[in-house]
């Protein structure tokens, strides 16, 4: 997600000399999140320390500067009680009830706890890692490996047909749900070869044209999503069993059933199509 300019964040390493608080603290227990929630909306917790909270935290990382509020990230230990007027939620529950600002900079936090929780030891040598200084790092004083957060990029294709679109759904999709093809892109590909060779195993079409749509952090836990148009160039639909449990062309006024959240950039590379082509949902 792109922040306004009134909440530009600016991505750092360790906090100025001079800091002072309150920061806010993006604080996780496992998977979720702890946030200050009404019934209307939510809001990530002010503080110089998560003590003042009545909480401890195992782990702690500077984030930056959003806005003019400085930014942790934390991992509470476990099995701890939320305070009052606060509770634990999960990533995606929270789309559209906290800030877009605070949503997407609550990913990025939870991708860098989730890193340096699964990073505390070399996976080299074994030996005991720290942080590295003026870098986001863990770096093994016994090897000198460096461990940086991992990043898994994925390619999306939304294939067209004139005015129709290729939509497909996986078996763990939610009931009536098609969206975009995706996969991972694997060791010595480009974008483009990954999409081509997804699209291809998936449903056994081949495609040309390739559009460049946009991209997207996707936390869940540490992907990063790039979305592309393609054309289709010939083929009849054979859907891998495996990977995708139906698939088909579909037109603006023949829609499956659902289509992925709004949180999703598959959503938005469905939208915008559908715009193109003069219609939406």
């Amino acid at each position: 997600m792109i922040l306004a300019a009134p909440d530009r964040f600016t991505a750092l390493i360790s906090p100025p000399a001079d800091w002072k608080g309150p920061a806010l603290w993006f604080a996780f227990q496992g998977s979720q999140i702890l946030i200050v929630r009404s019934a209307q909306s939510a809001s990530v917790p002010s503080a110089s320390d998560p003590r003042e909270f009545g909480l401890a935290s195992k782990r702690s990382q500077y984030l930056g500067i959003l806005g003019e509020q400085h930014c942790f990230a934390c991992e509470l230990e476990e099995n701890v009680t939320p305070p009052q007027g606060m509770q634990l939620s999960g990533l995606r529950a929270l789309f559209g009830a906290l800030d877009d600002s605070l949503f997407a900079l609550a990913g990025r936090a939870f991708q860098i706890v989730d890193w340096d929780r699964s990073h505390q030891f070399c996976g080299h040598c074994g030996t005991p890692t720290q942080p590295k200084v003026n870098e986001r790092a863990r770096v093994c004083p016994n090897c000198g490996q460096c461990h940086y957060p991992r990043i898994a990029p994925a390619v999306m294709a939304l294939v067209r047909r004139g005015s129709e679109l290729l939509l497909a759904r996986s078996p763990h999709f939610p009931p009536g749900m098609y969206s975009a093809l995706a996969g991972f892109v694997e060791p010595g590909e480009t974008l483009e070869q990954t999409l081509v060779r997804e699209v291809r195993e998936e449903v056994g079409i081949e495609v040309a044209n390739l559009r460049y749509f946009a991209s997207q952090p996707w936390p869940f836990p540490h992907s990063l999503m790039i979305a592309f148009y393609a054309d289709y160039a010939g083929g009849d639909i054979t859907p891998d069993p495996g990977e995708i449990e139906a698939a088909g062309w579909f037109t603006a006024d023949r829609l499956p059933q659902a289509l992925p959240s709004k949180i999703s950039i598959s959503r938005r590379l469905i939208d915008a199509a559908l715009a193109e082509l003069g219609a939406s949902k």
